[in-house]
């Protein structure tokens, strides 16, 4: 006789019978199954035994999950997921900036600083919005403020790329939806070539050698002489300096991966004179305040080859903008990146370096951005047609005589 089925209490659609033969804990296996209804036909599923571990309660889910598939494809959602679905929805742009800046990689941002100054005086009034709150309208109002404010493009497209990368680290960590739409950013045009004039240049290096703190000549130096990019310079430290190969080593540099560049004579000479001033510094530190009451300020010797206050890292360099006044270059001149573009146009002028040598001693990760001295290689490409001009001529003189071609030429018509 075949075994009964009966209802599972408490869990609707759940059915059962008991096993002739198999027994668990002294009593009859029990055999679950589940019942429901697909399309208006019902539905028969056989779950699994009690010995098995299956229990009244599994089945009921297994049976709750089919006809979510069936229904919704799998998308019903429970009161405490939709809860946090709609916090989600809503969460304000000031929770996922904090997030942003206060992760990990946030903090690590070389440009942190920067990047909060541009929420503060661009995006600061977005904060109390929504990501499904954002509009079009809303980027073309950031884009009208800030041109009114004779704000240039490239200010602009960094503020909207800083508010593109805080929503999409949002969506990241499930903070925020995607935007729904796409941010059209500003044209730039960042081809800005700096150089200065020979005149600039020996007005400059006349207030360099005069100038009164003979370490921030040096580091101003450094740079005009290499091409090393300011965070570059405040971050040298003495261990990088290879006098044996003649190499600095650029630890994390912008392109990411540490890279070194020779050092010439000149270079070598300065490096040299700062590594006897940190030395003599030290000595003067401990004399200064061997006879007084007073103690001495803390200093952390962090080895920094250019060291800012107490040994730490340097941060700034204030000095910069009263030697370019002293020196009378112009307001728009910017003394390291200005001196790094400085470099390379000279190179490219004189005709004897390639645009690939130049992005090699600058450190280049694209050659893309090197093109832009391009301009300056008049000289280099005059040599190159000379040359072209030159193998082409000699490469006639190997081939037949003309009067040999003349000659074979009034045979073949005779012929």
């Amino acid at each position: 006789m075949k075994n009964k089925k009966y209802r599972i209490k408490k869990y609707p659609g759940v059915y059962g019978y008991d096993s002739a033969t198999k027994r668990v804990n002294g009593r009859p296996d029990v055999c679950f199954y589940i019942l429901y209804k697909i399309d208006r036909k019902n539905k028969t599923e056989k779950i699994g035994w009690l010995s098995e571990g299956y229990t009244g309660q599994l089945a009921s889910e297994v049976r709750a999950q089919r006809i979510r598939q069936a229904r919704h494809s799998g998308q019903v959602k429970t009161a405490r997921e939709i809860r946090a679905d709609r916090k989600k929805h809503n969460r304000t742009l000031s929770e996922v900036k904090k997030h942003y800046f206060n992760s990990e990689r946030g903090k690590a941002l070389k440009g942190r600083k920067t990047d909060l100054n541009r929420w503060l005086h661009h995006l600061a009034h977005l904060e109390t919005k929504s990501v499904p709150e954002l509009s079009q309208l809303d980027i073309e109002k950031i884009k009208r403020t800030m041109k009114i404010n004779e704000l240039k493009p490239a200010t602009i497209d960094h503020a909207l790329r800083l508010l593109r990368r805080i929503i999409n680290h949002g969506v990241k960590y499930s903070l925020c939806p995607p935007l729904a739409f796409k941010i059209e950013f500003p044209k730039v045009n960042n081809t800005l070539t700096e150089y200065l004039t020979p005149e600039q240049a020996a007005r400059l290096l006349y207030v360099l050698d005069n100038w009164k703190r003979q370490d921030i000549a040096r580091m101003i130096k450094l740079a005009w002489l290499t091409g090393m990019r300011r965070g570059e310079l405040f971050s040298l430290k003495t261990d990088h300096l290879n006098f044996t190969h003649d190499l600095i080593t650029l630890a994390d540099p912008k392109g990411g991966k540490d890279v070194t560049i020779p050092i010439s004579p000149p270079v070598k000479e300065l490096l040299q004179q700062q590594i006897l001033f940190l030395q003599q510094e030290q000595e003067r530190r401990k004399k200064r305040y061997m006879n007084t009451s007073k103690p001495s300020p803390a200093w952390e010797d962090h080895g920094y080859l250019f060291p800012g206050v107490h040994g730490k890292q340097r941060k700034d360099c204030s000095a910069v903008n009263r030697i370019k006044e002293k020196a009378r270059l112009p307001k728009s001149f910017r003394p390291f990146h200005g001196l790094r573009h400085h470099l390379a146009v000279t190179l490219a002028s004189s005709g004897e370096y390639t645009l690939d040598m130049i992005g090699e001693l600058l450190t280049h990760k694209d050659s893309s951005v090197t093109r832009r001295y391009a301009s300056f290689l008049p000289e280099a490409r005059k040599k190159a047609a000379t040359r072209a001009a030159e193998i082409l001529t000699d490469h006639t003189k190997t081939g037949e005589p003309a009067q040999k071609i003349v000659n074979m030429e009034r045979a073949y018509n005779k012929g």
